[in-house]
Protein backbone atom coordinates (compact mmCIF):
# COMPACT_ATOMS: atom_id res chain seq x y z
CA UNK A 1 0.00 0.00 0.00
CA UNK A 2 1.02 3.42 -1.38
CA UNK A 3 1.24 5.64 2.23
CA UNK A 4 2.61 8.73 3.12
CA UNK A 5 6.01 8.83 5.94
CA UNK A 6 5.15 11.45 7.76
CA UNK A 7 1.57 11.00 8.94
CA UNK A 8 0.73 14.67 9.91
CA UNK A 9 -1.22 14.88 6.40
CA UNK A 10 -3.93 12.60 4.93
CA UNK A 11 -2.42 8.79 5.10
CA UNK A 12 -3.09 8.61 1.09
CA UNK A 13 -1.93 10.57 -1.95
CA UNK A 14 -4.14 13.21 -3.26
CA UNK A 15 -5.13 13.22 -6.78
CA UNK A 16 -2.59 15.13 -7.34
CA UNK A 17 -0.21 13.15 -5.96
CA UNK A 18 -1.83 9.80 -7.60
CA UNK A 19 -1.65 11.09 -10.86
CA UNK A 20 2.52 10.78 -11.04
CA UNK A 21 1.89 6.85 -10.18
CA UNK A 22 -0.96 6.40 -13.00
CA UNK A 23 1.59 5.21 -15.98
CA UNK A 24 2.15 2.65 -13.71
CA UNK A 25 -1.19 1.20 -12.97
CA UNK A 26 -2.32 -2.18 -14.85
CA UNK A 27 -6.05 -1.18 -13.48
CA UNK A 28 -7.65 1.75 -11.66
CA UNK A 29 -10.58 0.15 -9.59
CA UNK A 30 -13.23 1.94 -8.38
CA UNK A 31 -13.49 1.46 -4.38
CA UNK A 32 -16.77 3.34 -3.34
CA UNK A 33 -16.47 6.87 -0.84
CA UNK A 34 -14.19 7.40 1.84
CA UNK A 35 -14.71 11.20 4.00
CA UNK A 36 -17.50 11.96 1.15
CA UNK A 37 -14.51 11.73 -1.66
CA UNK A 38 -14.62 8.79 -4.38
CA UNK A 39 -11.55 6.44 -4.20
CA UNK A 40 -9.89 4.26 -6.52
CA UNK A 41 -7.31 1.38 -5.93
CA UNK A 42 -4.66 0.31 -8.68
CA UNK A 43 -1.90 -2.10 -8.86
CA UNK A 44 1.32 -0.44 -9.90
CA UNK A 45 4.06 -2.30 -11.73
CA UNK A 46 7.68 -1.23 -10.89
CA UNK A 47 7.22 1.83 -10.06
CA UNK A 48 9.24 4.22 -7.30
CA UNK A 49 7.28 5.77 -5.03
CA UNK A 50 6.83 9.59 -5.20
CA UNK A 51 9.11 11.82 -2.47
CA UNK A 52 7.65 11.70 0.90
CA UNK A 53 5.10 7.97 0.21
CA UNK A 54 6.91 4.76 0.63
CA UNK A 55 4.88 1.05 0.07
CA UNK A 56 4.24 -0.49 2.61
CA UNK A 57 2.66 -3.97 3.88
CA UNK A 58 -1.00 -3.43 5.04
CA UNK A 59 -1.04 -5.55 8.27
CA UNK A 60 1.30 -3.41 9.98
CA UNK A 61 0.08 -0.17 9.13
CA UNK A 62 -2.88 -0.76 11.85
CA UNK A 63 -0.84 1.00 14.31
CA UNK A 64 0.16 4.02 11.37
CA UNK A 65 -3.20 4.99 10.56
CA UNK A 66 -7.14 5.58 11.81
CA UNK A 67 -9.21 2.75 12.14
CA UNK A 68 -12.16 3.69 9.54
CA UNK A 69 -9.51 4.39 6.62
CA UNK A 70 -7.66 1.15 7.63
CA UNK A 71 -10.27 -0.71 7.55
CA UNK A 72 -11.26 1.19 3.99
CA UNK A 73 -8.10 0.10 3.21
CA UNK A 74 -8.92 -3.70 3.76
CA UNK A 75 -11.69 -2.94 1.25
CA UNK A 76 -9.21 -1.65 -1.49
CA UNK A 77 -6.70 -4.92 -0.95
CA UNK A 78 -9.60 -7.23 -1.04
CA UNK A 79 -11.08 -5.98 -3.99
CA UNK A 80 -7.59 -5.71 -6.14
CA UNK A 81 -7.00 -9.26 -5.30
CA UNK A 82 -10.19 -10.48 -6.52
CA UNK A 83 -9.84 -8.41 -9.58
CA UNK A 84 -6.03 -10.02 -10.35
CA UNK A 85 -7.75 -13.50 -9.93
CA UNK A 86 -11.25 -12.11 -12.16
CA UNK A 87 -9.92 -11.10 -15.39
CA UNK A 88 -11.22 -14.25 -17.55
CA UNK A 89 -14.76 -15.48 -17.55
CA UNK A 90 -14.58 -18.81 -15.73
CA UNK A 91 -17.94 -20.07 -18.47
CA UNK A 92 -16.06 -19.17 -22.05
CA UNK A 93 -12.31 -17.91 -21.49
CA UNK A 94 -13.56 -14.21 -22.98
CA UNK A 95 -11.80 -11.28 -21.03
CA UNK A 96 -13.88 -9.87 -17.74
CA UNK A 97 -15.17 -5.80 -18.27
CA UNK A 98 -15.73 -3.96 -14.82
CA UNK A 99 -19.80 -3.67 -14.51
CA UNK A 100 -20.69 0.03 -15.29
CA UNK A 101 -23.63 -0.09 -12.34
CA UNK A 102 -22.54 -2.21 -9.46
CA UNK A 103 -19.42 -3.76 -7.80
CA UNK A 104 -18.91 -7.10 -10.06
CA UNK A 105 -17.16 -7.89 -13.64
CA UNK A 106 -19.10 -8.80 -17.20
CA UNK A 107 -18.52 -11.13 -19.76
CA UNK A 108 -19.77 -9.19 -23.12
CA UNK A 109 -19.16 -12.46 -24.94
CA UNK A 110 -21.59 -14.67 -22.96
CA UNK A 111 -23.19 -12.40 -20.34
CA UNK A 112 -21.43 -13.88 -17.32
CA UNK A 113 -21.59 -11.36 -14.07
CA UNK A 114 -19.15 -12.31 -11.28
CA UNK A 115 -19.10 -10.36 -8.46
CA UNK A 116 -16.36 -10.36 -5.41
CA UNK A 117 -15.50 -13.15 -3.39
CA UNK A 118 -16.56 -13.33 0.01
CA UNK A 119 -15.39 -16.82 2.30
CA UNK A 120 -17.75 -16.52 5.58
CA UNK A 121 -15.66 -18.47 8.52
CA UNK A 122 -16.25 -18.67 12.02
CA UNK A 123 -13.72 -17.30 15.17
CA UNK A 124 -14.72 -18.93 18.62
CA UNK A 125 -13.58 -18.03 21.86
CA UNK A 126 -14.43 -21.21 23.50
CA UNK A 127 -14.47 -20.86 27.72
CA UNK A 128 -14.17 -23.25 30.28
CA UNK A 129 -14.42 -21.69 34.14
CA UNK A 130 -11.66 -19.27 34.14
CA UNK A 131 -9.58 -20.76 31.04
CA UNK A 132 -9.81 -20.05 27.51
CA UNK A 133 -8.94 -22.59 24.54
CA UNK A 134 -6.15 -21.51 22.55
CA UNK A 135 -4.73 -23.36 19.86
CA UNK A 136 -1.72 -23.67 17.49
CA UNK A 137 -1.96 -24.32 13.65
CA UNK A 138 0.92 -25.57 11.99
CA UNK A 139 0.54 -21.92 10.03
CA UNK A 140 1.20 -19.78 12.91
CA UNK A 141 4.73 -18.14 13.60
CA UNK A 142 6.48 -19.82 16.30
CA UNK A 143 5.08 -19.63 19.37
CA UNK A 144 2.20 -18.30 18.68
CA UNK A 145 -1.51 -19.96 19.65
CA UNK A 146 -5.25 -18.79 18.93
CA UNK A 147 -8.75 -19.22 18.99
CA UNK A 148 -10.41 -21.64 16.97
CA UNK A 149 -11.52 -20.65 13.76
CA UNK A 150 -12.99 -22.54 10.16
CA UNK A 151 -15.13 -21.84 7.02
CA UNK A 152 -18.77 -22.34 6.72
CA UNK A 153 -19.38 -24.81 4.14
CA UNK A 154 -22.19 -25.31 1.83
CA UNK A 155 -25.28 -25.62 3.51
CA UNK A 156 -23.71 -24.63 6.64
CA UNK A 157 -25.98 -22.22 9.37
CA UNK A 158 -22.67 -20.26 11.00
CA UNK A 159 -23.72 -22.56 14.49
CA UNK A 160 -23.34 -25.71 12.93
CA UNK A 161 -20.01 -24.83 11.23
CA UNK A 162 -18.70 -23.49 14.27
CA UNK A 163 -19.69 -27.25 16.40
CA UNK A 164 -18.76 -28.83 13.37
CA UNK A 165 -15.11 -26.90 13.52
CA UNK A 166 -14.42 -27.65 17.41
CA UNK A 167 -15.23 -31.04 17.47
CA UNK A 168 -13.03 -31.71 14.15
CA UNK A 169 -9.96 -29.77 15.50
CA UNK A 170 -9.84 -30.51 18.99
CA UNK A 171 -12.55 -32.99 19.92
CA UNK A 172 -14.90 -31.38 22.06
CA UNK A 173 -18.32 -30.23 22.43
CA UNK A 174 -19.41 -26.58 23.28
CA UNK A 175 -22.62 -24.90 23.66
CA UNK A 176 -24.33 -21.34 24.26
CA UNK A 177 -22.82 -19.77 21.26
CA UNK A 178 -23.06 -15.96 21.40
CA UNK A 179 -22.70 -13.92 18.47
CA UNK A 180 -20.04 -11.43 19.27
CA UNK A 181 -19.32 -9.49 16.43
CA UNK A 182 -17.77 -9.68 12.15
CA UNK A 183 -14.58 -8.61 10.57
CA UNK A 184 -13.70 -8.41 6.89
CA UNK A 185 -10.34 -9.93 6.71
CA UNK A 186 -8.88 -10.19 3.44
CA UNK A 187 -5.99 -12.16 3.20
CA UNK A 188 -7.24 -13.12 0.60
CA UNK A 189 -11.07 -12.81 1.26
CA UNK A 190 -12.54 -13.72 4.39
CA UNK A 191 -15.66 -12.54 6.16
CA UNK A 192 -14.45 -13.73 10.31
CA UNK A 193 -17.77 -13.93 12.28
CA UNK A 194 -16.60 -13.57 15.75
CA UNK A 195 -18.33 -16.52 18.42
CA UNK A 196 -17.91 -17.01 22.64
CA UNK A 197 -18.99 -20.48 23.86
CA UNK A 198 -18.82 -22.07 26.57
CA UNK A 199 -17.33 -25.65 27.17
CA UNK A 200 -19.58 -28.64 26.98
CA UNK A 201 -18.19 -32.02 27.38
CA UNK A 202 -15.05 -33.84 25.93
CA UNK A 203 -11.18 -33.84 26.42
CA UNK A 204 -8.57 -32.01 23.80
CA UNK A 205 -7.96 -34.73 21.22
CA UNK A 206 -6.25 -32.81 18.37
CA UNK A 207 -6.78 -33.34 14.76
CA UNK A 208 -2.46 -33.16 14.60
CA UNK A 209 -3.76 -31.87 10.88
CA UNK A 210 -4.45 -27.99 11.12
CA UNK A 211 -4.05 -27.82 14.75
CA UNK A 212 -0.54 -29.19 16.00
CA UNK A 213 -1.28 -28.38 19.67
CA UNK A 214 -3.70 -27.12 22.17
CA UNK A 215 -4.65 -26.27 25.48
CA UNK A 216 -6.72 -24.43 27.85
CA UNK A 217 -5.09 -21.38 29.57
CA UNK A 218 -5.85 -18.77 32.53
CA UNK A 219 -4.98 -15.13 31.25
CA UNK A 220 -1.81 -14.85 33.42
CA UNK A 221 -0.66 -18.32 31.52
CA UNK A 222 -1.10 -16.47 28.02
CA UNK A 223 1.43 -17.41 25.24
CA UNK A 224 2.11 -15.28 22.26
CA UNK A 225 -1.20 -14.21 20.70
CA UNK A 226 -2.05 -12.54 17.19
CA UNK A 227 -2.16 -9.00 16.75
CA UNK A 228 -4.56 -6.18 17.75
CA UNK A 229 -5.93 -5.74 14.82
CA UNK A 230 -7.72 -8.69 14.88
CA UNK A 231 -10.78 -10.00 15.60
CA UNK A 232 -9.03 -13.25 17.62
CA UNK A 233 -7.39 -10.87 19.74
CA UNK A 234 -10.11 -9.23 20.38
CA UNK A 235 -12.06 -12.14 21.75
CA UNK A 236 -9.32 -13.27 23.65
CA UNK A 237 -8.83 -9.58 24.96
CA UNK A 238 -12.76 -9.64 25.42
CA UNK A 239 -12.27 -12.70 27.65
CA UNK A 240 -9.15 -11.22 29.66
CA UNK A 241 -11.63 -8.08 30.62
CA UNK A 242 -14.21 -10.13 31.65
CA UNK A 243 -12.21 -12.39 33.78
CA UNK A 244 -10.18 -9.27 35.28
CA UNK A 245 -13.55 -7.79 36.43
CA UNK A 246 -14.68 -11.32 37.79
CA UNK A 247 -15.22 -11.58 41.95
CA UNK A 248 -12.11 -12.92 43.17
Amino acid sequence: MLCRVELEQSALPSTQEAEKLLPGATEILPIGTFDGKACFAASLCSVLPPAGFSFDKIRPLHSRIAGPLYEFSLRAYHLLNWRHNHRYCGRCGSPFTLAANELAVHCQACGNLVFPRISPAIIVAIEKDDQLLLARSNRFITGMYSVLAGFVEPGETFEQCLKREVHEEVGITVHKLQYIASQPWPFPDSLMVGFTAQWESGDINIDGVEIVDAGWYTVDTFPLLPGKDSIARKLIDRFAAKQAGAPK
